[in-house]
């Protein structure tokens, strides 16, 4: 399994769970390798370049299998054509938080720091095209405001900058966010969604703190290269339903606050289609809000 990011993010957690859940389905290991590098794109090439015989798979998200397309100019890929979806897996809130170092401890001091300060406010990133960079890009976008992003080689590493106080702000998923915020190594300012999630009950919802236009919960799913044959794709499918009915994946996912979207929402066509759909959306959303693919 081809993991596009460096170990610590939310990609390499919930790639590693769903490797696990499906190593005890298919009777055998199943290896996660990090394959870091130009945001997720290093590791995107990687996956598609492989042989397509259902022995390499690839662990990504909305940011490396759809909206990539819309920020970065020369792809080498498109998503929508050259890859064999397999399934979606998770849906994962995303939260906001600001270093222990800032003395910021709500979304309306961070903002106000960056209307002060514009580009001397740093937002910590996983690389470009990632989640993780798309959502400070839209944040700031629809707050009219300016900051630095600071790209990294995947969550982990932007993480710990975070709570060395190098970067003063990173947005990511909560499986991520959770443990930062309950290990004092971030403070959790906003969650996206309609609701306050039960690990952090004190932690508002974007639309509390005074950016109700800014909800981004992140989709997480697996795929291979185009041309897996379709036997091999439906024993795939077979042990991402096994790893997601088991109970180390349930109680985790719970612990998280990660869902894992409904049966009809899940499969290779379900995938297929949120792709198609999400590289149009991004595409337009970047155009939008005036962002320039690098």
């Amino acid at each position: 399994m081809i993991v596009p990011s460096a170990p610590g993010g939310t990609l390499d957690a919930l790639g590693r769970l769903m490797a696990q859940g499906m190593a005890a389905d298919l009777g055998r290991n199943v290896v996660v390798e990090n394959v870091s590098g130009a945001g997720s794109l290093v590791g995107m090439q990687r996956l598609v370049r492989s042989t397509p015989d259902g022995h390499v798979i690839g662990f990504g998200n909305l940011g490396s299998l759809a909206a990539n397309v819309a920020v970065t100019k020369e792809l080498g890929f498109d998503p929508r054509q050259d890859l064999t979806p397999i399934s979606i897996v998770a849906n994962v809130p995303m939260v906001i938080a600001a270093s222990t170092q800032s003395g910021v401890r709500d979304l309306k001091t961070l903002l106000s720091r960056i209307r002060e300060r514009g580009e001397g406010v740093t937002f910590g990133t996983p690389g470009t095209g990632t989640t993780g960079h798309l959502a400070p890009a839209y944040l700031l976008s629809l707050t009219g405001l300016r900051a630095t992003l600071v790209p990294y080689r995947g969550a982990g590493p932007a993480m710990s900058d975070l709570a060395a106080g190098t970067v003063d702000a990173v947005i990511d998923q909560t499986v991520t966010m959770i443990p930062a915020h309950q290990g004092r190594t971030a403070v959790a300012l906003a969650v996206t969604g309609s609701q306050r999630i039960p690990q952090l009950p004190e932690v508002p919802t974007f639309a509390e703190a005074g950016v109700p236009g800014f909800d981004m919960v992140i989709w997480n799913a697996i795929a291979g290269p185009k041309g897996i044959p379709q036997p091999a794709v439906q024993r795939l499918v077979q042990a991402v339903e096994a790893a997601l009915a088991s109970p180390a994946v349930t109680s985790r996912f719970a612990d998280l606050a990660t869902t894992a979207p409904p049966p009809e929402e899940r499969g290779p066509e379900a995938l297929r289609q949120r792709i198609a759909t999400d590289v149009d959306r991004w595409i337009r959303v970047v155009r939008e809000a005036g962002i320039t693919p690098q």
